[in-house]
């Protein structure tokens, strides 16, 4: 008897463009190194020309393919501008996020609007701007947000943090079930406490590094290569019946 034995999908990007927002450092540098190494050309996208530019020669001295994209994703005449001219993107990373911790009842409505104008407002635009694109030129293709395990839990002086991330996961799942047709996935990765330079100061804290490592059930904290393997996944067609859903990288956390 023969056994016909199924195919293995492929991991590699080879031939894609892909953009990745929040580009210059942590998180976003590290996904952008994910897919660059899977072998997509890279866009990399933020605010700091300095940073981009050194990450874009770092990619570039490994033979990788990358292209700096200096620019503030809130700026939402900028940004469409940018989607408009370039060729269609496979794949969207965004990595741009930003968060003001404080105990709800002093939360401040400038604070609200400065997270939520880039962690939800730029980030739904992002996406519908890039899937414009894949609609007129008749492609797949796969948007993935870095949101937050606080996607799916409350968390001490996190109201405001949490809030937008539980809108991204809402928006993501839309847009999936919109976009299924035309084989447009949707996802996010829900990271948990990442070793960042953004991180430090939370980490540096031993009182909150002891909460932290209390809820982390595989007993150590995260790194950001612990969410490369994710995006590519995501980015692949590895993962090419996966869509509106969220790849959770919490170690545990929102097992409980």
């Amino acid at each position: 008897m023969t056994i016909a034995l199924p195919k293995t999908p492929s991991f590699d990007l080879i031939g894609s463009r892909a953009l990745v927002t929040g580009a210059s450092s942590g998180i976003g540098l590290a996904c952008a190194t994910a897919l660059a190494r899977a072998g997509s050309h890279v866009t990399l996208v933020a605010r700091r020309a300095e940073q981009l530019h050194a990450l874009q020669t770092a990619l570039t001295d490994e033979g990788l393919h990358a292209e700096s994209l200096p620019l503030d994703i809130t700026d939402l005449a900028a940004l469409e501008h940018e989607m408009a001219v370039r060729e269609p993107f496979d794949i969207v990373v965004n990595s741009a996020g930003l968060a003001r911790h404080s105990p709800a009842l002093q939360s401040q409505p400038d604070d609200f609007d400065t997270v939520f104008n880039l962690n939800v407002k730029a980030a739904y635009f992002l996406f519908q701007f890039a899937a414009k694109k894949l609609f007129e030129a008749g492609k797949p293709g796969s948007l993935i947000a870095i949101s937050s395990q606080m996607a799916h839990v409350g968390g001490v002086d996190r109201a405001v943090y949490c809030a937008s991330k539980h809108a991204v996961e809402g928006f993501t799942k839309s847009m999936a079930i919109e976009w299924g047709k035309a084989n447009i996935r949707v996802n996010t990765v829900c990271p948990t406490f990442i070793k960042t330079d953004l991180t430090a100061a939370t980490f540096n804290d031993p009182e909150k590094r002891a909460w932290i490592e209390q809820h982390i059930k595989l007993d150590r904290v995260g790194e950001v290569e612990d969410l490369m393997g994710a995006v590519v996944y995501l980015a692949s067609n590895a993962s090419a019946m996966v869509t509106g859903t969220s790849l959770k990288v919490d170690g545990g956390w929102t097992a409980e």
